[in-house]
């Protein structure tokens, strides 16, 4: 939406009042932004650079420091003018901080940092908590990137126990299917650019132009001819049949992946009749892989009676692992997905022995909009400020929810070389900078510098992103 490119509009009406509430001497703050917790016991770290990218990159002018000048005052809201104005003058509108944050595509456990922000300019000092708003709207990207990572652990496992080509496979065992289902296009793009960290089956088109213009990656996910109940149901329930053999006809060539829904009307029947009688040798000769698409009803049992028949109609191999791979066909379930039903469905049709082959996932809601910043208890939090050229700590301890409790003082991310741990030091406060950190033995930083003073010091592609996420399995 063209009407909300003014940064300095991007943030909560309360922030415009803050700089008259620091106390006198300050001249100096540092911000963190940490998971305080949440579903999940770590996190797969994602988005800061496209956020930065998009807001940051671009300078304030003149122009945009009017608009919100007069928006704050009929607002009712005092607003920074000369402060914003110089920042325009001095520093050609770009905000004078630093950021610092672990590598993207970085999996971390909870309550550790993963992002710090400071102030860069004495003058300028509040600038980091008026950015607050925009920063942690990081939560959104980095808890797809989580949810979708964790579901690649149960498939891996799953796949690793029954299939004979676990690795081959697993990158294309969820799909995106959320585009429709979020909030904002820039949402789809975002949370949809999040999921292809972990894996590269998507219908978010959005999504690869954010993983494009963000972190030069000319395609990160692919697609299949599919079919929607629309293009089916035109054709009348009684020439239901003739919807499949347009498929087959239109798009089921030698090595070709063609998906069809089959559940407008009756799915079993489909199955039975349908594919696995009257189009059972057009669909052989093909030489492609049918994917038979239910869209309704239990999905732990429909998924299963699913597999069943299509086992009658084509038949099956067997995996070297004990568990059955059906012949020409497979299923894909896109209704009622979510972590737990898509470990509840595995669970069941393996018992019953069929291997993970068979099944491909389709996620749109629990994927990009059946979560919230609670889902991770994401919070960006001031943690030190420099009053009168001393750095004292500042922090929050309520006595009715220890679980908001914030650190304190300036800090960093350390990584053991060896072991892979994680610990989240504090800077001594009367060092000059974070490089004065005594390391424990073994450990090195586990942040780098992304952003200072307008300028973007890292810029990761895509694919750095994804080999970092797939390096840390559970």
């Amino acid at each position: 939406m063209q009407c909300l490119t003014n940064l300095l509009l991007n943030t909560d009406s309360y922030k415009a009042s803050h700089w008259l509430q620091y106390p006198p001497g300050t001249d100096a703050t540092f911000f963190y932004v940490e998971s305080r917790g949440g579903l999940y016991d770590r996190t797969l770290f994602y988005g800061l650079q496209a956020i930065i990218k998009e807001y940051l990159a671009k300078p304030i002018t003149h122009a945009d420091v009017t608009e919100a000048r007069d928006v704050f005052a009929a607002h009712g809201e005092p607003f920074n003018e000369t402060g914003w104005r110089s920042i325009v003058d001095r520093r050609g509108g770009l905000m004078p901080i630093r950021i610092r944050a672990v590598p993207e595509g970085t999996v971390v456990p909870t309550h550790h940092a993963l992002v710090t922000i400071e102030s860069t300019d004495p003058a300028a000092y509040w600038v980091p908590s008026y950015l607050e708003t925009m920063l942690l709207r990081l939560w959104y990207p980095v808890t797809v990137a989580t949810t979708s990572w964790h579901i690649k652990q149960t498939v891996r496992q799953f796949l690793e126990r029954t299939s004979d080509e676990p690795v081959q496979q697993l990158a294309f065992k969820l799909h995106d299917f959320g585009s429709r289902g979020v909030s904002s296009a820039e949402s789809a793009a975002l949370g949809g650019s999040a999921h292809l960290v972990n894996f590269s089956g998507t219908d978010n088109v959005l999504a690869l132009m954010a993983a494009r213009a963000h972190y030069h990656e000319p395609m990160a996910g692919f697609s299949i001819p599919a079919a929607e109940h629309s293009t089916i149901t035109s054709w009348g329930r009684e020439n239901e049949v003739e919807a499949y053999r347009n498929m087959l006809r239109q798009f089921a060539k030698p090595g070709s992946v063609v998906a069809v829904v089959s559940d407008s009307y009756d799915i079993y029947y489909a199955i039975r009749e349908h594919w696995g009688k009257t189009l059972k040798d057009e669909v052989i000769k093909s030489g492609a892989t049918l994917v038979v698409r239910p869209d309704s009803g239990d999905p732990v049992q429909v998924v299963h009676q699913c597999l069943v028949l299509l086992d009658e109609a084509f038949g099956h191999t067997m995996s070297s692992k004990g568990y059955k791979v059906l012949k020409h066909v497979r299923v894909i379930q896109g209704d009622g997905i979510n972590p737990d039903s898509i470990r509840a469905i595995l669970e069941r049709v393996t018992s019953a022995g069929y291997a993970t082959d068979n099944l491909t996932f389709g996620m749109g809601g629990g994927l990009l909009q059946q979560l919230h910043r609670d889902t991770q208890k994401f919070a960006l939090k001031c943690s030190a400020a420099r009053i009168d050229g001393r750095w004292i700590d500042v922090y929050k301890d309520p006595v009715t929810d220890k679980g908001k409790q914030s650190k304190r003082g300036r800090m960093t991310l350390l990584r053991h070389r060896e072991l892979g741990t994680f610990q989240t030091v504090r800077v001594p406060p009367e060092a000059t900078s974070l490089a004065d950190v005594v390391k424990p033995p073994g450990y090195e930083d586990a942040m780098v510098t992304v952003w200072e003073n307008g300028n973007l010091l890292r810029d990761w592609t895509f694919a750095e992103v994804r080999s970092r996420a797939d390096a840390t399995q559970l």
